[in-house]
């Protein structure tokens, strides 16, 4: 008694009316859904037959999944997709966030025009307008014919397709640059100076203080873009579509035309189950290896 006493006194109360937003909202936008559609991916549901008896159909959505060339070039495009944009995001907004921690008066100004990409950039009118950058008759195309260069049908070459959505996610790094000032004006500048005293030069400076340094942050960085990048989706449903033929079906847009063009929810769930798993042993991956490159001051 004394214990459910202690449990609900008034300082606890006042915890669980605060945090009761945010535990509400994960468990009916979170956890149920995720609980649900694991059940969903044991079965043939769609959109139709929610409200009707769902047949169980065991691994068979699983199964199918081997079969799919589709599904194998969605995973393939995904991660490369992955491998080659939050690289050049996290070194792009390394470098932008480096200038601008240098002295300035107009640098807040500056970091506020940086993170505006980031704020609007996964909307589908900002979509829309990288759409026409990249059109034949683009930015791009007339900036390269007034060069007398040979313009580029950028979204009607199965190989070159993906690089403009590419392009379009490292145009995105305001938030990790924001995360990334913050972190360099956390380094002490009595490392700087005795490394200057010892007759360092501004790239032994980097790689030996402000990398080790911001270490810890960059894997905070990449984890988070490493699942958002997995996640992808309105760059390739609204640019191309997931084509030309197929080649830039990311992973997250393949689920939607599974689950609501082809109406085959439970094949989406497995697939999104299947992603989860994917993007688990990554993010696995990146911890374990972190040890080898993540400086922290207990180690010096």
């Amino acid at each position: 008694m004394n214990k459910i006493k202690k449990f609900f006194n008034k300082d606890n109360t006042v915890g669980y009316v605060f945090a009761f937003p945010f535990i509400f909202g994960f468990l009916c936008f979170s956890l149920i859904p995720m609980f649900t559609s694991f059940i969903y991916s044991f079965t043939d549901v769609s959109l139709m037959n929610m409200n009707s008896d769902i047949p169980f159909v065991g691994l068979d959505k699983y199964a199918k999944l081997i079969s799919d060339n589709i599904f194998r070039k969605s995973l393939g495009i995904t991660l490369k997709y992955v491998f080659i944009s939050v690289p050049l995001k996290l070194a792009f907004a390394l470098l932008v966030a480096f200038l601008l921690t240098r002295k300035s008066k107009m640098v807040t100004l500056y970091r506020s025009l940086y993170y505006v990409p980031s704020l609007v950039g996964g909307s589908i009118a900002v979509a829309l307008v990288w759409k026409q950058i990249f059109a034949r008759r683009g930015l791009i195309n007339t900036v390269l014919a007034d060069l007398s260069l040979h313009t580029v049908n950028w979204f009607g070459d199965q190989k070159l397709a993906l690089y403009p959505l590419i392009l379009m996610s490292v145009w995105q790094f305001g938030s990790s640059m924001i995360i990334f000032a913050a972190g360099l004006k956390e380094i002490p500048q009595s490392y700087y100076e005795a490394a200057m005293i010892d007759g360092a030069n501004g790239f032994q400076r980097f790689f030996k203080i402000t990398l080790p340094c911001l270490s810890p942050i960059v894997l905070y960085n990449l984890i988070m873009q490493t699942i958002s990048a997995f996640m992808a989706f309105t760059q390739a449903f609204v640019i191309t579509a997931g084509g030309p033929n197929n080649g830039t079906m990311m992973y997250a847009l393949y689920v939607y035309n599974q689950a609501f063009k082809y109406n085959d929810m439970g094949y989406a769930c497995a697939m999104s189950w299947v992603m989860l798993i994917v993007m688990s042993i990554i993010t696995l991956v990146i911890f374990k290896t972190s040890k080898m490159w993540v400086f922290s001051e207990a180690d010096s």
